[in-house]
């Protein structure tokens, strides 16, 4: 059994880009965690901080255990993200906490500011988790890892970077067996139909993510998928773990 952690932004990320996947890798018997940086505290018009962040909280839990996974907030804040020295340690610390083989998270080039930082925060993290001088002790008393876990991102926003230009995923992940699990953990994100009308003009933000993971799939020649990134810059990991916990008929490269 692997030991996964899912870092992204906001709840809801997990479900929106790789829930499929998630909830695949749990069916198989793996230990997931969906980690977010934020209890999405700024996802409302309605509500003050610390009403909304509670009511995401048990959103993200819900929607975690839905897709077999356990959840934890790393209590950033919307908006509030940054590739800086205190926010490394901190996720460091949670990286060493969780002593995963795999991580998964954000795409590094994506609409949103704490998705791409947390991106980078997570990168840096798998790096440091196995440096024992570099201190974590404010955050966790967890020792260093003996190794640096395996690395891949997932899909940015509508499959594109900020320019709106493809980005091309190294394979994608047949979600066929799983796409009604992910959909049924992002419906467990009620709040958050509401600020997407309000803010993105979304209407509805399940319709948006299957229509996201339809023309992901198109790109391998299926109905619904989800794309990964392998990030394998010396030294990180480059041995193929996701698609190995997967299996070959769940992954489909293409050139």
């Amino acid at each position: 059994m692997a030991r996964i952690a899912c870092i992204h932004a906001h709840p809801d990320d997990a479900e929106i880009f790789l829930g499929g996947t998630l909830a695949l890798l749990a069916r198989k018997g793996h230990e997931v965690t969906v980690v977010t940086m934020t209890p999405g505290d700024c996802g409302t018009k309605e509500h003050p901080p610390e009403v909304i962040a509670r009511m995401r909280r048990a959103e993200a839990a819900a929607g975690a255990e839905m897709m077999g996974a356990k959840y934890l907030c790393a209590e950033f804040r919307d908006m509030a993200v940054f590739n800086d020295d205190e926010s490394r340690r901190r996720v460091t610390a949670i990286v060493r906490d969780l002593r995963p083989d795999l991580v998964l998270t954000a795409s590094p080039s994506d609409y949103h500011c704490d998705h791409e930082a947390t991106s980078y925060l997570v990168r840096d993290a798998c790096f440091g988790a196995g440096c024992p001088n570099y201190d974590c002790a404010a955050f966790s008393g967890a020792p260093a890892l003996d190794f640096i876990p395996h690395l891949y991102y997932a899909d940015p926003a509508e499959g594109t970077d900020r320019e709106g230009r493809v980005v091309r995923p190294d394979f994608v992940v047949d979600i066929a067996a799983s796409f009604a699990t992910k959909r049924d953990a992002l419906a467990c994100h009620t709040s958050q139909r509401q600020w997407l009308l309000d803010h993105h003009g979304m209407d509805n933000y399940l319709d948006e993510m299957e229509k996201w993971t339809k023309a992901r799939g198109k790109l391998a020649g299926l109905e619904h998928g989800e794309g990964f990134r392998h990030y394998k810059i010396h030294p990180y990991p480059q041995a193929p773990l996701l698609e190995d916990l997967l299996g070959v008929e769940l992954v489909n490269r293409f050139v």
